[in-house]
């Protein structure tokens, strides 16, 4: 999935969603919606592929409102080697029956500085991944995540990165 996949399906599903829970409700396809802001904080490793294996640091903030089924978020990661990437975009998210274990899909546009690090092709670079995870009753949210960031195909150059973390995040009320 070194791809814009969780970016189609983020689309996909979230489009599915409006159309069958948002859409016939007073307040519309893209009603706002209250949700619960959070302040998440994932450690991990950018994975071989294109890239030598790199420490990695991810700071995201998910300010609760949503918009239909699309939640947003802003994101800073910051790499071993001096890379930094920052970025704002969306979210979509789904519980498994109402139990605790929950899957998130994200797509963000953002900019990236390789620093000493791996080069995307330009400063143009979006990420987009996937969180599974588990949230106890207070809110707090323990998750794995797998992401890839690329410019997608703006720049000559478009090799790629993916990076796998751990993810912990809390309720900010």
């Amino acid at each position: 999935m070194a791809d814009g996949t969780f970016a189609a399906l983020l689309l996909v599903a979230g489009l599915y969603e409006m159309s069958t829970k948002h859409c016939g409700t007073p307040a519309g396809c893209l009603g706002r919606e209250a949700g619960t802001p959070r302040l998440a904080l994932s450690a991990g490793e950018v994975i071989e592929r294109n890239a030598d294996p790199a420490a990695e640091v991810y700071l995201r903030y998910d300010p609760g409102a949503r918009f239909g089924p699309f939640g947003q978020a802003a994101g800073l990661s910051l790499g071993e080697n001096g890379e930094a990437w920052i970025g704002y975009g969306a979210t979509w998210a789904t519980d498994f029956g109402g139990s605790p274990l929950y899957a998130e899909l994200h797509a963000m546009p953002g900019l990236y500085a390789p620093g000493d690090g791996f080069d995307l092709g330009g400063p143009i670079a979006f990420r987009s991944g996937v969180e599974l995870g588990w949230q106890s009753a207070q809110g707090w949210r323990v998750a794995v995540s797998y992401d890839h960031r690329s410019n997608a195909g703006l720049h000559e150059e478009n090799p790629g990165v993916e990076t796998a973390q751990l993810r912990v995040s809390l309720p900010l009320r």
